[in-house]
């Protein structure tokens, strides 16, 4: 698998990274990245070329067997393009030196060859992206000798070429085939279950063959999301995403487009997974803890009067409604309905209720990306709405409740909601392939991120 680093990583691009019709995700390898590939790729390349040459016969006058190796194998120059409506082609010009070790002085060939190979990008049956060669040709210069040896017989040289160029015209193109095929089962790694929480995943697949134009390759990939192994399954009512053309910078090696349905498969993960969920504690004797009886107790006269005492008091927070995600132009914003239960200890270890309330608070919402991953921060948009549920404490005035409520509420909530957004949900991808330099950027129900891209071996 280490011939197949460099080459595969042209390759390894050549693969989505997500996508579905609802939620749905399309991504773009643009010409930037061919560009980075024949650079990265030449080295191996180099590597995979240098084939073993079977030994000459030579008959002219008595047998006479030559030894053949392949010395040094430099690629001079590797360029990729796409050719629209087919795939890639790749054109590459290397210059090979052999040694050829003979009963007299050995003798060292240098060899100009170019190679040209088109390439096809298909799906899989189980939803993978797969690389095809459709053609290889070779091309190849005459040989020269190395200044330094002794000239052999002309009609030896014309035998030497002949074999060589014989070899060498399946050999290089069989070289090139066994890279893609290592790199077929590399590109399978797609489609693993990646974690996004210890009881859920997320998985990916190709749905359909590329789109390819004279400027980009582009894929529709499925994303489905899991909890508990089974499928997190939107409402039929949802919105068909329907792709941006154009979309992003063309400029950089990538771009991915996310739905608004992958933020809403996301976000009812969490729901049903109860990962929004959270109880809000204290300790009673901390000096800047209101979270007690007798911080309520002076909002709440029947509190008081109930628990003269300081007793601590437990915020039980839970998330019954899905929490609503909203992508407009340059902004993002999440909506959460939670149910808040004020709940106090009693002396056989059970709970009293004193109040609950249904809270609205609406959050603005950051996007970043960090190697493979989405990830998200919140910070609250305006003030929290209050509305009192029901009361086993009498009457309670909201505007009261409301300062303390912010204070003991607020800041558990986002603490543990940017702890969850900061995990984040990884990015279609395959092994030792990452996001660079990413920028995001916020649209009318999708989001674009713009990225170079780095293979790393």
């Amino acid at each position: 698998m280490a011939q197949t680093c460099g080459l595969s990583l042209l390759l390894t691009l050549l693969l989505p990274a997500l996508g579905a019709s609802t939620p749905g995700v399309e991504f773009r390898l643009n010409s930037a990245a061919l560009s980075y590939v024949s650079e990265v790729g030449k080295a191996p390349l180099q590597r995979s070329l240098q084939v073993t040459v079977p030994h000459f016969l030579d008959r002219r006058e008595v047998l006479q067997v030559n030894r053949i190796q392949i010395v040094k194998v430099h690629v001079a120059r590797l360029r990729l393009k796409f050719i629209a409506g087919f795939g890639v082609r790749l054109l590459t010009a290397a210059n090979f030196t052999f040694e050829v070790v003979r009963a007299k002085k050995p003798l060292e060939l240098k060899m100009p060859v170019a190679l040209m190979a088109d390439m096809q990008v298909f799906q899989s049956a189980i939803g993978t992206p797969v690389v095809s060669i459709s053609s290889c040709l070779s091309f190849f210069d005459n040989a020269v000798l190395s200044d330094s040896w002794d000239r052999p017989l002309p009609a030896l040289m014309v035998l030497l070429q002949r074999h060589l160029k014989a070899v060498l015209r399946n050999k290089l193109c069989l070289s090139v085939s066994n890279l893609v095929q290592n790199l077929n089962v590399h590109l399978g790694t797609l489609i693993g279950l990646n974690p996004v929480g210890p009881e859920s995943q997320i998985r990916y697949s190709v749905i359909d063959i590329p789109t390819v134009t004279d400027d980009y390759i582009a894929w529709n990939i499925s994303a489905i999301l899991f909890l508990l192994g089974k499928p997190i399954i939107l409402s039929s009512n949802a919105t068909l995403f329907m792709w941006p053309h154009p979309m992003g910078d063309e400029g950089v090696m990538a771009t991915v487009v996310l739905s608004q349905g992958l933020f809403d498969a996301s976000f009812l993960l969490l729901q049903k997974a109860g990962s929004l969920n959270l109880d809000i504690t204290s300790q009673l004797k901390s000096d800047d803890n209101p979270l007690n009886t007798s911080s309520l107790g002076q909002l709440i006269p029947e509190v008081a009067r109930q628990f003269p005492e300081p007793m601590p008091v437990v915020l039980k927070v839970r998330l019954g409604a899905t929490p609503v995600a909203t992508l407009s132009t340059n902004s993002a914003t999440l909506r959460l309905q939670p149910f808040v239960e004020v709940l106090v200890p009693t002396s056989n270890s059970a709970f009293q209720s004193l109040f609950s309330l249904d809270v609205v608070v609406n959050l603005s919402l950051q996007l970043s990306v960090s190697k493979v991953k989405l990830q998200g921060s919140t910070s609250v948009l305006g003030a929290i709405q209050l509305t009192v549920a029901s009361s086993n404490v009498g009457f309670i005035n909201t505007d009261q409740v409301h300062e303390l409520m912010g204070t003991v509420f607020e800041r558990p909530l986002l603490d543990h909601l940017n702890a969850l957004l900061s995990m984040g949900i990884p990015l279609p991808t395959v092994a030792n392939l990452y996001y660079v330099n990413p920028q995001v950027f916020i649209h009318e129900g999708y989001v674009v991120i713009s990225s170079e891209l780095s293979y790393q071996c």
